[in-house]
């Protein structure tokens, strides 16, 4: 399993957060609460993670191609729900395995 962290600086994660789970969870399982959020996505489970400071997300897949599916879900819909802070992306960088 391969797995990836990104983070989005922003002093309004828990909102992000939740919208994100909330949006998910028309499609996959989702469990969340205000800090901490898991989303069984296609690819494999994504781990949201909210602070004051900022949205943290690990993603894990099978392989690169999940890998890439899984970053351009959480990129695609935290870009629309953070367009007035002209998000553009999470950064991911590889975790151990």
């Amino acid at each position: 399993m391969r797995k990836e962290a990104g983070s989005f600086a922003t002093p309004n994660a828990a909102r992000y957060l939740q919208q994100l789970c909330k949006h998910f969870a028309h499609k996959v399982d989702v469990r969340y609460d205000d800090t901490r959020g898991e989303a069984d996505l296609p690819p494999g489970l994504a781990i949201l993670t909210a602070t004051p400071e900022a949205l943290r997300v690990e993603i894990s897949a099978a392989d690169e191609q999940g890998l890439e599916l899984a970053r351009h879900i959480i990129d695609d819909h935290l870009g629309r729900f953070a367009f007035r802070e002209a998000f553009t992306g999470m950064g991911w960088q590889p975790l151990a395995e």
